[in-house]
């Protein structure tokens, strides 16, 4: 038996960005939810800087001595020192990101910017102790330049490049000036300070990072630069396209409404005509006027189909207003009006459904039970069955309420694609010629609105069942306090 989970989240924070035909727009920083996104990557990022730290603290206490071969001296214990600093700012950016509210100092622009001031610090700090010209140290640098070029404007991150210079140069002139008067914490390159050329190579130093700096600055500020064109470029492109499917649907309803008068018309006649009302017509005639009449009665139902779909599609943009629905109450009303169809194919129904609410569109959660069970009522076969069960989660509030046929099935294949518009697998197409193939894109735009997750088993031969989780759901203590009443009234006057 095949199973697949359709689950359709919406994202409120779509990290979207301004669409513009100015390229120096480009060059401006990116919008807030990317902004608030990279915040999120880089105090991951920071986490593991602060477990490296915390390492080299270990081995500093297990095994100094190999630290010392690598030029890092556990003194001061300065690593612990810098573990604790940036420990409580990644604190501080988590909460100032997810509890604090949005403020005039509190923007994830200026998050970041303390975020790379206080690294900034920190890295200078590290550099001092490990070696600013002995060690590869200082190309830690080039991270935080690199970033600030993708996260801010191209001058935003000239202002970061000309900070990470400014921090090397000091950390360069601590270390000459202090060189010559007391012992450093780590020494300067021996050869340099025996060859009496150690101002040469600070010099030399200061001056080939300073270039190197820039350098990558001024390469990865194109290249954003490019890559922000780029995606300028693909937003107009999806705004044309949703433009164009708005255009398309709407041409579509007005299409569906013009042929809806007609329509409506020529079944009108034909009625007049099967009533007796146009006088008496040779059996060949009537032949032809029900075959006519089925044909227009399965447009008319297409024609409702479309318009149902797109009013739903209209209320994604909108807030509906959600009301607690009985879920039980609403099943039995689909039932009620599927009756007619439900008694012509001689179907028995099994409905055993608990007494629970569900906040949600009242008249979208009617469209969304009675297409599925009519979906059910479609493909079983004749004189088939149809239960309908539900399952109540009272430690988390959630429900699953199943719909399940024992029909013609769907393939493994095509079951993937069942929620797809105008889908429909030849299996199904040979069992009923009149489909649309909507009904179930219906289920899905409605379980969208409203929040729930839809898992589908199926085996072809066997049947197909749909179970419907909702999230949150509400009790009544009232309605089940009268369903055991009626209950226990109904054996009362059995026996």
């Amino acid at each position: 038996m095949a199973s697949v989970q359709f689950d359709w989240k919406k994202s409120p924070n779509s990290a979207a960005l301004p669409v513009s035909n100015n390229y120096s727009d480009c060059a401006a920083k990116l919008s807030d939810d990317i902004l608030i996104s990279n915040i999120r990557w880089f105090i991951i990022f920071r986490w593991g800087i602060i477990s490296a730290l915390i390492l080299i603290h270990v081995i500093a206490l297990l095994t100094p001595d190999t630290l010392i071969q690598f030029r890092v001296i556990e003194e001061n214990n300065w690593p612990i020192t810098i573990t604790l600093i940036l420990g409580i700012a990644n604190l501080f950016y988590i909460y100032a990101l997810n509890y604090s509210k949005p403020g005039k100092f509190n923007t994830p622009s200026i998050n970041l910017w303390s975020q790379i001031i206080i690294d900034l610090i920190c890295l200078s700090v590290v550099v001092h102790f490990i070696g600013s010209t002995a060690t590869p140290a200082p190309f830690f640098y080039i991270l935080h330049i690199a970033l600030a070029c993708i996260f801010f404007s191209t001058l935003e991150s000239l202002l970061v490049a000309l900070i990470v210079s400014g921090m090397y140069t000091i950390v360069l002139l601590i270390e000459y000036s202090f060189s010559g008067q007391f012992s450093m914490t780590i020494p300067i390159d021996p050869a340099a300070a025996q060859n009496g050329k150690t101002r040469n190579h600070m010099l030399f130093w200061m001056i080939a990072l300073d270039v190197l700096f820039f350098t990558v600055w001024y390469l990865v500020s194109r290249l954003s630069l490019v890559v922000r064109a780029h995606e300028h470029r693909l937003a107009e492109a999806y705004k044309r396209i949703n433009q164009a499917q708005h255009e398309k649907d709407q041409y579509a309803v007005l299409m569906t409404h013009q042929l809806k008068s007609p329509l409506d018309a020529i079944r009108s006649k034909i009625n007049l005509i099967k009533g007796g009302y146009c006088g008496e017509v040779p059996q060949e005639i009537k032949e032809a006027l029900l075959k006519i009449d089925r044909r227009a009665t399965n447009m008319a139902s297409l024609i409702l189909d479309l318009l149902r779909l797109q009013r739903l599609k209209e209320t994604c943009s909108c807030n509906a207003d959600n009301k607690p629905v009985d879920i039980r109450e609403t099943v039995q009303k689909c039932i009620e009006k599927l009756t007619p169809v439900i008694n012509t194919k001689g179907i028995t129904f099994n409905v055993s459904i608990e007494y629970f609410f569900y906040k949600s569109i009242p008249d979208q959660m009617e469209i969304l039970m009675e297409n599925i069970i009519a979906n059910a009522i479609t493909y079983s076969h004749e004189n088939g069955s149809v239960e309908i069960t539900s399952n109540l989660n009272k430690r988390d509030n959630s429900a699953t309420l199943t719909i399940t046929d024992h029909g013609i099935g769907i393939e493994k294949d095509d079951l993937p694609n069942i929620f797809n518009e105008y889908f429909y697998s030849p299996r199904a197409a040979l069992h009923n010629k009149a489909t649309s193939g909507i009904g179930l894109s219906i289920v899905k735009i409605a379980a969208e609105n409203n929040h729930l997750n839809i898992n589908v088993n199926s085996e072809p031969g066997k049947g197909t069942a749909f179970a419907i989780f909702f999230p949150e759901i509400q009790f009544s203590e009232t309605k089940q306090k009268a369903a055991l009443n009626e209950a226990l009234g109904n054996s009362l006057q059995q026996q």
